[in-house]
């Protein structure tokens, strides 16, 4: 089986170029994305964070032909500008940037927000899952001149509270306001920047969560659909998003998660399943 054999081909994003920053391994929702790109015609550069990061990503990348295959850390403007540096060196400009970057520390993912946030832990996961967005995209712009578009992965404790989700979920409500500003700011130059929020998915990331399994279970009982999110549909909603299928659609937070978020109360029978 080919890596893009489980999702749809066409030519939706064919001639387009683009930058997806996040991919962690195969299980990656930032992976599925860029496979269901790719499957459609995209040419994709990759980041990755260091060099045992770079060991995982890398195959991965390779399998698809991408170009540009460069280190970055978002928390260092030198690393971000050795990144698009080498991404403008191989085109000239890109059309998309899927951002999928997030970081905390493990030990404040459970028991109490209030407890267990630290001043600098609050400031290092805002730096890294909300105004690297913010400076992904500043500089993604700039290699935009005849527009383009961008997205970034959010989660639904961004909105509600989540159990042990707790500083990541602040983060995700920053991260989706700014994503509301730099839309602002960008529609006029023909930029539409987007937000995915995606249901709980088995990655590294969610394994990182101390209720992660819980997340998963409930997700699947309460949600209308009675089902996992599937990674191919969070990939097909990028893929709309990014493409010029996505037209006129900017400044949305598009809910990818069986239903989930529309629920106020589950119904008897799914809890007791």
């Amino acid at each position: 089986m080919s890596e893009t054999a489980d999702f749809p081909s066409g030519d939706l994003m064919k001639g387009k170029r683009g930058l997806v920053m996040g991919v962690a391994n195969k299980n990656s929702i930032a992976w599925a994305i860029a496979r269901q790109l790719h499957a459609q015609g995209a040419e994709i550069a990759f980041t990755y964070l260091n060099e045992a990061m770079e060991r995982r990503v890398r195959p991965l990348a390779e399998s698809l032909g991408a170009p540009v295959i460069v280190e970055c850390d978002v928390t260092s403007d030198e690393s971000m500008d050795k990144a698009f540096a080498a991404v403008a060196a191989a085109w000239t400009s890109i059309d998309f940037l899927v951002h999928a970057i997030a970081f905390t520390d493990k030990a404040a993912l459970e028991g109490s927000f209030v407890e267990n946030t630290t001043r600098q832990n609050f400031k290092d996961t805002m730096d890294v899952s909300a105004f690297s967005f913010v400076d992904a995209a500043r500089r993604a712009a700039r290699l935009m001149p005849n527009g383009g578009s961008m997205i970034t992965l959010t989660y639904l404790g961004s909105e509600r509270t989540v159990p042990n989700y707790n500083v990541m979920g602040v983060a995700k409500a920053a991260l989706e306001a700014s994503m509301r500003y730099i839309a602002r700011d960008l529609g006029p130059r023909g930029v539409r920047v987007n937000a995915v929020s995606a249901g709980p998915v088995k990655t590294l990331a969610a394994a990182g969560i101390s209720s992660g399994r819980h997340m998963l279970s409930f997700n699947r009982k309460a949600s209308p659909l009675r089902e996992d999110t599937d990674v191919r549909g969070v990939a097909g909603a990028a893929l709309y998003l990014l493409s010029d299928l996505g037209r006129s659609c900017t400044g949305e937070t598009l809910h990818v998660d069986a239903g989930f978020h529309i629920v106020g109360m589950p119904d008897e029978d799914a809890l007791a399943e």
